[in-house]
């Protein structure tokens, strides 16, 4: 039920670009975006994603990318020096990794440092912890294209604890 409620909000927010890299958290909403009329694009990194999304909001698209907040380490240049400089509308929408409870190590680091880093880009940063916090992704989505702006939210995993 997340993530169906989390596409039905992507999709109300105006998104109709997706790229995306794999991720276990992720792959259900990735079923739903698949059962929808969104163009939907899978990659291999996370700066290819920028790279395409740039392309796609030039075109007048409203791209968003879907990856682990672990990857914000690999999209951070072309993120700066492309989407930004630019002033390109990208929304980031993030499973987020390395928290309390995280059983991966490598996840960890980033963990701990991803909302750090948006801090430090001036990117705005919105944390989903529960469905309560549902209701302010979609204006969180539409100011990111209404003011041509890289704005990022992260998914806790305590978001799809809820449905147990």
């Amino acid at each position: 039920m997340v993530d169906k409620t989390v596409v039905d909000i992507i999709e109300s927010g105006g998104v109709d670009i997706i790229l995306s890299v794999p991720c276990i958290i992720l792959s259900g909403i990735i079923t739903e975006i698949e059962k929808r009329a969104f163009k939907y694009i899978s990659v291999c990194r996370e700066e290819e994603g920028v790279g395409i999304a740039a392309g796609a909001a030039l075109a007048g698209k409203k791209p968003m990318l879907l990856m682990q907040n672990s990857g914000l380490g690999n999209s951070i240049n072309a993120l700066m020096s492309l989407t930004r400089i630019y002033k390109l509308p990208l929304f980031i929408l993030m499973s987020y990794r390395g928290g309390q409870g995280e059983k991966i190590a490598a996840q960890k680091p980033m963990g701990e440092k991803s909302p750090l880093l948006l801090n430090a880009l001036d990117m705005d940063c919105f944390n989903v912890k529960n469905q309560d916090d549902l209701q302010g992704l979609g204006p969180f989505i539409k100011d990111a294209f209404e003011s041509s702006r890289i704005n990022a939210a992260f998914l806790s995993p305590e978001l799809w604890d809820e449905e147990i």
